[in-house]
């Protein structure tokens, strides 16, 4: 990756970043546990980060 990025691919890394989270705790007591894990949860070292 290089260290000098246009500020588009940093928009969309950064909402890779988001994306990347888990659930919040209170969607996880609101739907009573049904919700419990992040589909599109990606680990840095398996999968590789389409931003162009």
């Amino acid at each position: 990756m290089a260290a000098r990025k246009s500020t588009p691919r940093k928009i969309r890394l950064m909402g890779k970043i988001r994306q990347n989270s888990a659930v919040p705790a209170w969607v996880i007591v609101k739907t009573k546990r049904t919700v419990r894990t992040n589909p599109k949860r990606r680990q840095w070292r398996r999968t590789d980060v389409r931003v162009g």
